[in-house]
């Protein structure tokens, strides 16, 4: 203090000098933490481990944070003779640090949880149990991490008497105001609630196939209060979280994620299928996607002009047993073209039309 008079006898340039100060000083300090961190991730770089990678992101934010929370608190002690400016910045120096500590602690949560899914293979096209832990991970990261920052955030405004003061009168005078505040947040803790119950009953996991609203998609990702299903031609279905207790939906991959397909194809009834059954066997057994459970053609009806035949091929998941379908689809259109040709149903309408009926699938 008295360096800080000496150097700069004239009162009005003591505010503005010390404020020169404190900038050059926390850039300089920013700049030598940088070039920690730099050559830091130099060396995490080299290592195969992803731990230091992990603490090195965690620990950036929080540590100019600190850096400058801390020469906030040694500054301020240079101004205690103004009591009013003091104690300004020694409640910001406070809330700082534990916005600071808040963020660390948040981040921490979130490195830990990283570290366990990262642990999990759900690439593995058997990935029921990896599926099922990471559809619980994740709703219980973010609700702690959630109920972290509400922790930190009241503890940081409490330090601010003012507002700690208007939040007990704010508690005293609730009374019909709460009673409002809860029913129009009903739907919303609504949400939050049946989001925890599917991260422990899991009607639908991270990674699931289902048909939702008649579309095709895989749980992308999985929050508190919605859902999103990305579907197969790149859109996006965002569906409120508690949708899935409360409609029934198509869950192709609920136990496993084998799958059964079918293509329907309808054909004269003098077509044979002994040799389709033969093409059949030939298809899948040179074809990747099928895993060698089931292949197999049946009649399934018979109508007036034409008889309809079920094509059943099996794969590990429905990705695969898709592109298999369509494979299955094609060769055998193109078998029955080439050496039965004029086998496909033809619908005898009023004894003058004759229409062909096209190849279905479901």
């Amino acid at each position: 203090m008295d360096f800080i008079d000496h150097l700069i006898p004239d009162s009005s340039l003591r505010y503005p000098f010390i404020a020169l100060l404190f900038i050059v000083i926390f850039i300089i300090l920013v700049l030598i933490f940088n070039f920690i961190i730099k050559k830091w991730r130099i060396r995490a770089r080299k290592s195969k481990s992803h731990i230091d990678d992990l603490i090195i992101r965690m620990f950036r934010i929080p540590g100019i944070w600190i850096i400058f929370s801390a020469l906030l608190n040694i500054f301020s002690s240079l101004l205690q003779e103004d009591a009013r400016t003091f104690d300004v910045l020694q409640k910001i120096s406070r809330i700082l640090l534990i916005i600071t500590l808040g963020w660390l602690v948040v981040q921490v949560i979130r490195g830990t949880f990283r570290y366990w899914q990262n642990k999990l293979d759900i690439n593995n096209p058997n990935n029921l149990e990896a599926r099922k832990r990471l559809t619980q991970m994740s709703m219980v990261e973010r609700i702690t991490v959630i109920i972290v920052s509400f922790i930190f955030l009241s503890i940081a405004l409490m330090t601010i008497d003012s507002v700690r003061q208007l939040g007990v009168s704010l508690l005293a005078s609730a009374g019909v105001a709460g009673i409002i505040i809860g029913f129009a947040a009903q739907r919303s803790f609504g949400q939050i609630f049946s989001g925890i119950q599917i991260a422990f009953t899991q009607p639908v996991r991270l990674d699931d196939v289902v048909v939702i609203e008649g579309e095709w998609g895989r749980i992308e990702e999985i929050n508190i209060t919605y859902a999103v299903v990305k579907i197969w031609d790149e859109r996006r279905l965002i569906v409120p979280i508690d949708y899935f207790l409360n409609n029934p939906i198509q869950n192709w991959t609920r136990a496993t994620s084998n799958i059964l397909g079918t293509v329907f194809l309808y054909v004269s009834y003098d077509l044979a299928l002994e040799p389709l059954r033969e093409e059949l066997a030939r298809i899948v057994k040179d074809d990747p996607n099928w895993d060698g459970r089931v292949q197999n053609i049946q009649v399934t009806e018979s109508k007036q002009w034409y008889k309809e035949i079920r094509v059943l091929v099996s794969s590990s998941d429905s990705s695969r047993n898709w592109d298999l379908r369509v494979a299955v689809r094609e060769k055998l259109i193109d078998f029955i073209n080439l050496h039965y040709p004029g086998s496909f149903a033809k619908i005898n309408a009023f004894g003058t039309d004759r229409k062909e009926a096209s190849a279905t699938d479901e």
